[in-house]
């Protein structure tokens, strides 16, 4: 089994992986923090995502619904916060970029990385709302996941 305890060995393993890896492992990333979603699309499109036979299909309208849903929820970001509910937003977006299409990924990006990046935003939001959450504890689990993904 790999081993990673840091950023920086996470973002070298998860630029090695195919496009279809990333979007497992990204969809993997946003499963662990699935606990903060709001809305049943996303268990959906997140559970899809995490499908090895997914179709182009499939994965677009995954996407679509995760998209969808990260952007009618971002006009609540900078309203008297609602941290919760921009905990979801995150995961959303989570979703999404792993589940982005590879006609619209651009050049250099990551979907596991992005998707990464949010699930840690989401818990972010939800450590205003709630003092056992830790950011520090996320980073140490997709680690975790990550070297079992690809042990």
């Amino acid at each position: 089994m790999a081993s990673i305890s840091t950023d920086q060995e996470l973002r070298k393993a998860l630029d090695s992986l195919s496009p279809a890896r990333q979007r497992m492992l990204g969809c993997k990333f946003a499963e662990n923090v699935k606990h903060l979603i709001m809305d049943e699309r996303l268990h959906r499109a997140i559970a899809t995502g995490l499908n090895e036979a997914l179709t182009e299909g499939e994965q677009e309208d995954a996407y679509r619904a995760a998209k969808g849903y990260a952007v009618s929820t971002y006009t609540e970001c900078g309203k008297d916060t609602d941290w919760m509910a921009q905990a979801d937003h995150f995961v959303a977006a989570a979703a999404a970029a792993a589940l982005t299409p590879e006609a619209l990924v651009a050049d250099k990006q990551n979907r596991a990385w992005k998707a990464a990046v949010n699930a840690r935003m989401a818990v972010n939001c939800a450590m205003m709302d709630d003092d056992h959450a830790s950011e520090t504890d996320e980073a140490r689990q997709q680690h975790e996941i990550a070297s079992k993904f690809l042990g």
